[in-house]
């Protein structure tokens, strides 16, 4: 039997990168996928490649960062597939590297609404199903740069490190109502992430870099993806509250 056999699975920003591939792990162990994604070709070809293969997804287009759009997919998915098994909050977006001098208004609302904000949202809207079942995994990726501070620029970092106490919270308020929420921080990873970045703060992106030379190595999406099948399965079964740094030793120095 497939590790994730009949289980409905909603991962956002699943157009490419971590999302893509770990919306392509599930379908493979037998999910059935919500795929979503602002960018609507990159999220269309993962669905075809899923059902190329066999497996079950759907399309619905989302901006994690607007609640009605959060609303209108979790709607779909449980119009098409009746229920929601698994929650992966992947979308999200960089900041410019500015410290906190220099961090722009506008710049900080935006990151916030995807990173922060969308979490939330998504969140909030899965757990009545959750609940009535009593059974539920929600899987938060955040970042090294929510536990560490020199990872990027201060907007970044305080919406990661915003998700890393909200599912500390959301793991601890349902562990005894059958829903587990864990969170993934990967270190340098090969994305389309930096597509994100604009008009980078050089200063910022200088201080940032000095660590960047301990990093053994830079991940692949499927190494992170493989982390979330984890959680989102019983073998994990014990495993509440938990944030673990995916980043090949990046953290141990």
């Amino acid at each position: 039997m497939k590790r994730l056999e009949s289980k409905v699975a909603i991962v956002t920003g699943s157009g490419t990168g971590m999302g893509a591939a770990t919306a392509k792990l599930f379908a493979e162990e037998g999910a059935k996928v919500v795929v979503t994604d602002i960018n609507v070709a990159r999220a269309e070809k993962v669905v075809e490649e899923i059902k190329s293969k066999s497996g079950e997804a759907i399309f619905v287009e989302g901006n994690v960062a607007d609640e009605a759009s959060v609303d209108h997919l979790v709607e779909k998915a449980l119009a098409a597939y009746g229920t929601i098994d698994v929650l992966v909050n992947n979308a999200g977006i960089m900041d410019n590297m500015a410290a906190a001098a220099d961090v722009d208004d506008a710049m900080w609302k935006r990151v916030f609404a995807i990173n922060t904000d969308g979490v939330m949202y998504l969140t909030r809207k899965v757990l009545p199903t959750m609940l009535a079942k009593k059974d539920g995994r929600i899987i938060n990726v955040t970042s090294l740069g929510g536990l560490f501070g020199g990872r990027a620029g201060a907007t970044y970092t305080a919406s990661k490190h915003a998700v890393v106490g909200y599912t500390k919270n959301t793991a601890f308020m349902y562990a005894k109502d059958g829903i587990r929420c864990n969170g993934i921080a990967p270190g340098g990873v090969a994305t389309s992430i930096g597509e994100s970045m604009k008009e980078i703060n050089e200063d910022g992106a200088k201080k940032q870099a000095t660590g960047m030379g301990l990093n053994p190595r830079i991940g692949q999406p499927e190494e992170i993806a493989s982390v979330a099948l984890f959680l989102a399965c019983d073998e994990s079964s014990f495993v509440n509250g938990a944030v673990i740094p995916v980043d090949g030793g990046w953290s141990t120095y």
